[in-house]
Parts: structure tokens; C-alpha cells; sequence
């Protein structure tokens, strides 16, 4: 019955065209019905390139055109990422612009020749189009831009599966660095706190997160080729590691793997988007300006950099950095006895662990296990923890240098490495559950990861190199 209609609807179509016309069709895999057609890729990559200014999605979708729920699940099911290349392709493909001005034309009556006159192309070109990408759903060829466009785009596809859906190696490499265990130096497993589930949203909001070994997609790609310098097999950009998380469909990763990226974020942020003097115990010889140049250039070891990460109950993390290494100890500031059952007095002693007393016996415990050359000087925040500092560089040897007011850039090292903190010990958690050995679990961690700015050597490695160079010194002079 089908096939009887089909002949009634095309008998005046001469055999010549009916034969080139299933001969056109023959090779290609049938095609779904497009229903409404998809916006053409012309204006999608409108869309990410507004996306790239800075714009929300919605304002980004009424700009070019299509609708607020469009453009956000445009938006959403591509992770935040241009799903296709912002660069307009060659002037060799006809553009939609084109096609509408075909269909124009051909509406006229207008033959295959005079179309390629009137647009500049070849009438080999016009005659491909009018008969691949023409619309049959009437029984006969009808030239409609929009559909054309949109079988034009279908054909064009040339989908490729993620390397990691094919190497189990690399995704099991990937997939471990990206959200192991954290271990203690022994190697038994920390398990860290127990997080809500993950619901398909950024990180939670002051809640604990999972404890991971949270490697940066970056530092896995560069770390592929120290660990398998001859296994060309084992190599993976972190774009495309990037791509695994965030893009649905891709089906290398689970999407709530984002949960153990640094940000936690479940949609890639575009960057536009994102970008939108002495007093008290601070005396002029211990301000920023007085530090020693050689701790601003890096290239002597010895160099710190402090400051506390907060959570709640006045509980508190102390964290110094190596500027050269980039090395972390993590200081335990326990509560002091009777927090919580004594009533504060008055200038009397702070009970909940940072207080000046308690932050100066704990940091000197810290400081003094290190060689002497290796604790020269500590650049801290402004805050009054640290008022004892004349007592500390006394017992310690280590001079103590205070930056300036709403200064982080002064004490860069120790901001991005509170950063990476955070993603152990959220903000609006209770810190001081966390014993000293479990801050030496995270330390061990952090400073067995890969740094990009060590040419993706590890801090602890780095600190080692130190160590052995200042033990040669010694030894030549004691010769």
C-alpha cells in the first residue's frame, strides 16, 4: 500500500531524477524526523560566544534568538563548555545565509545555473544541495532552508568515542588521582567526613566535602608523561579530562566526580562571568617592607608563609608554607581544657586554641622540628594569633614579617595552598575534630601532588632536593 502511494505521489517525476534521487539517499543512514529543527550552528556558536563575555544563558538566549529554556539546557547539558568551535567555518560550505537565499530563488523557478550565478558558486554545488539536503516528507524533494541546514549538520557529524571509554588504564590512572583515597604516610586510609549526596549541584554549601587525592585534570595530564614516558598510550589532555566530567553523553566519567575538583563546581564557570600600616603588636621593624629580598625571589629555601583557615567554635587549622617548595605543615591548634566550661574572662587567655599563647607554643613545636637553615624567616596575616612573635623568633631563630593591610597578594603561596584546603575543611565546619595525625594525613597528601610551577615535580620532593643540598654544604665545609 506504502509503496503504491509512493509511486502515485512521484509518477511525474522523471525516472532519471527518481533513480539520482535513491542513489543520493543509499549511503546515508536514515535519518530521524527533525520535527522543529534545531537552531543552525551559526547561531549557537552566537550563543557561546556571548557566553564567553561574561552574559547568564538566558540573556545570551533572548539575544540570539531562541528561548530562555533552550539556552539553558544548552547551556547545562554542555557542562558550561562550547560544545563546537567558535571559528566560522571556510567560505567552502554553504552557510545558512546561502540556503535561504536558495530556497528564495528556487521558489522563483529559477534553474540550477542561474542560482550558482546569482550566489558564486559552482552548479555542481546547487545541484548536490537541491538534491541531498532537499525536504521529502511530502513524497517529493522540497528545498527548505531550515531543513536543509539541518540535514546538512547531521551529515556532518563525525562523533568520536572519549579515549578513556576505550583504555581502561588510563581511566582507571585518571580516576584514581582524581578521587582516591587520602592515605596516611603508612598507607592505611583516612576516611575523612561523611558528605550529603551529591544532587547534581555545585559543592555544598559549609558541609563538609569529600576527602580526596584531588588532583587538578593538569596535573594528571602532566604527570601521564613522567609516570609512562614511553607509553604513548597513557596521554590525555586536561581539556579532555575537562570534557569527561562535564558533558553529558561523554561517558568516561561519572558527572559527580566535579565533587572532587578543587571549585566542586558542577558546570564549567566562564572566566569573564567570574572576574566581575604598623599598629599594636605590628612594630615598624617586623612590617612586609623590611622582609629580606631573597625571600621574594624564591631562589633561597627557608622562606614562610602563615596564616589560620577558621571553621566554627573558634576552632582553627594553622598552615605555613614553603615558598620555594611550596612544602605545607599543617599546625593542630587543640582547645585548651576548660573551653566551653569556664566563662571567658576579660584579658584573660583565649581557651579556643588560637589564642597567642596557644598559637605560639603550637607554631614553635611545628617550626623546631625543621633544620635551622630552613626556617629563616615567616610572613603572617595581620592577625593578633601571632602577637607573640618577639617570643617565637626568639625560641625558633625564625624573624617574623607581618603584610600590609588587606594584602593577600603579599603571601600568595599561603592563600592558593588555604584554597586547596578548603576542599578538606570547608568553611562552616567544626575544625577541631581533626586530629594532629589526620593534619598530617592531608599534608601528606598536598605535598605528594604534582605542582605545575615545580615543572610537576611534588613539593616533597622539592623539600627533599633541599634538605640533601644543605647536608652536602655542611659536610664541604666541615672538610
Amino acid at each position: 500500500m506504502a509503496t503504491a502511494e509512493w509511486s502515485k505521489k512521484t509518477s511525474d517525476v522523471p525516472e532519471g531524477a527518481r533513480r539520482q534521487w535513491r542513489a543520493d539517499r543509499a549511503l546515508r543512514p536514515p535519518m530521524r524526523s527533525p520535527g522543529s529543527p534545531t537552531p543552525s550552528r551559526a547561531v549557537q556558536r552566537q550563543f557561546w560566544r556571548l557566553i564567553a563575555t561574561g552574559i547568564t544563558s538566558a540573556e545570551a538566549a533572548l539575544n540570539v534568538g531562541v528561548s530562555v529554556p533552550v539556552g539553558t539546557r544548552w547551556f547545562r547539558h554542555a557542562g558550561g563548555m562550547p560544545p563546537l568551535t567558535l571559528v566560522e567555518p571556510s567560505g567552502r560550505y554553504l552557510s545558512f545565509e546561502e540556503r535561504e537565499e536558495i530556497a528564495l530563488l528556487r521558489a522563483q523557478k529559477m534553474g540550477v545555473r542561474q542560482i550558482a550565478r546569482r550566489i558564486g558558486r559552482d552548479p555542481g554545488t546547487i545541484s548536490r544541495e537541491l538534491r541531498r539536503n532537499a525536504a521529502t516528507r511530502g513524497g517529493k524533494p522540497e528545498y527548505r532552508a531550515l531543513v536543509a541546514q539541518w540535514k546538512a549538520q547531521q551529515g556532518a557529524k563525525r562523533p568520536k568515542v572519549a579515549r578513556m571509554a576505550t583504555n581502561d588504564r588510563l581511566h582507571a590512572y585518571v580516576q584514581e588521582r582524581l578521587s582516591g583515597h587520602v592515605r596516611r604516610p603508612d598507607g592505611s586510609v583516612v576516611a575523612g567526613p561523611k558528605p550529603p549526596p551529591w544532587k547534581g549541584l555545585n559543592k555544598p554549601h559549609r558541609q563538609d566535602r569529600r576527602w580526596a587525592t584531588a588532583w587538578s585534570p593538569e596535573q594528571i595530564s602532566h604527570r601521564l608523561k613522567v609516570d609512562f614516558p614511553d607509553d604513548e598510550s597513557m596521554r590525555i589532555s586536561h581539556e579532555a579530562i575537562y570534557q569527561s566530567l562535564f558533558i553529558q553523553g561523554r561517558g568516561a566519567l561519572k558527572r559527580e566526580l566535579v565533587a572532587c575538583l578543587r571549585t566542586g563546581r558542577a558546570l564549567r564557570q566562564p572566566r569573564a562571568r567570574a572576574r566581575n600600616r604598623p599598629q599594636g603588636h605590628i612594630t615598624p621593624d617586623v612590617v612586609f617592607s623590611e622582609r629580606p629580598a631573597e625571600a621574594a625571589d624564591r631562589s633561597v629555601p627557608g622562606h614562610w608563609e602563615g596564616d589560620l583557615i577558621i571553621g566554627t567554635g573558634r576552632s582553627a587549622i594553622g598552615t605555613i608554607v614553603e615558598r620555594k617548595s611550596r612544602s605545607i605543615l599543617l599546625v593542630h591548634l587543640p582547645r585548651m581544657e576548660g573551653y566551653g566550661e569556664i566563662p571567658p574572662v576579660k584579658n584573660g587567655p583565649a581557651l579556643g586554641g588560637y589564642g597567642a599563647l596557644a598559637m605560639n607554643t603550637a607554631l614553635i613545636a611545628t617550626m623546631t622540628k625543621l633544620p635551622e637553615q630552613l626556617r629563616k624567616t615567616l610572613t603572617w596575616d595581620r592577625g593578633k594569633e601571632l602577637s607573640a612573635h618577639a617570643q617565637f623568633a626568639l625560641e625558633t631563630g625564625t624573624k617574623v614579617y607581618f603584610a600590609d593591610p588587606h594584602s593577600p597578594w603579599q603571601r600568595p603561596t599561603n592563600e592558593n595552598t588555604n584554597g586547596l584546603l578548603r576542599q578538606y575543611f570547608p568553611k562552616g565546619t567544626d575544625l577541631s575534630r581533626w586530629s594532629a595525625e589526620d593534619l598530617e594525613a592531608v599534608a601528606f597528601e598536598l605535598n605528594n601532588r604534582p605542582r605545575k610551577t615545580l615543572g610537576w615535580k611534588t613539593p616533597a620532593e622539592v623539600f627533599e632536593e633541599q634538605i640533601h643540598s644543605l647536608q652536602k654544604a655542611g659536610v664541604a665545609t666541615t672538610d
